[in-house]
């Protein structure tokens, strides 16, 4: 621990050798005392000794992200890793500019909110003006496009879940 050994931090803890043998294994029960000593010893609190490890996190740049340029629209995907069932992405549509979305499997639910601009969302030959804070929900397996009517960028998220049980 921390680079010590064990009968230098039995020296800095006064906690015996052997029970710091037994608290590495996991099969001591120590005494609020001895918990005590050694968070001393390691130098934390005895709630960091005692409690969960820290979450790992890791900041991602745009730039380390999946990213592609259709029809002139900037996507990329929001989340580095994996999730079964589930996509979520950002779209940059410039003024004036249509990407055709390709439709998914049956039973996939999208989400499509607007935070920036508007948005012209198709959808089986409906159309659906969207400004910032709308959302639109509609079934991903049918025909769809996003247009930006607009004189400014847009900017749209689109979450994509396949529901379980869907075929």
């Amino acid at each position: 621990m921390r680079g010590l050994s064990q009968r230098q931090l039995a020296e800095r803890s006064g906690v015996p050798r052997a029970t710091w043998t037994n608290l590495e294994s996991g099969s001591a029960n120590p005494t609020l005392s001895v918990l005590l000593r050694v968070a001393g010893a390691l130098g934390v609190s005895i709630e960091e000794l005692i409690g969960p490890p820290p979450a790992r996190c890791r900041r991602y740049g745009p730039d380390e992200l999946p990213a592609r340029v259709r029809s002139g629209v900037s996507v990329r995907q929001l989340l580095p890793d994996a999730i079964p069932g589930l996509q979520i992405e950002r779209m940059a549509l410039p003024p004036g500019r249509r990407m055709v979305g390709v439709p998914h499997t049956p039973g996939t639910r999208e989400y499509l909110t607007c935070e920036r601009g508007q948005i012209a969302l198709i959808v089986g030959g409906e159309r659906w003006a969207m400004d910032p804070g709308d959302v639109v929900v509609f079934r991903g397996d049918q025909r769809h496009s996003y247009h930006n009517p607009g004189d400014r960028p847009a900017v749209a998220y689109s979450a994509v879940l396949l529901l379980p049980g869907s075929r």
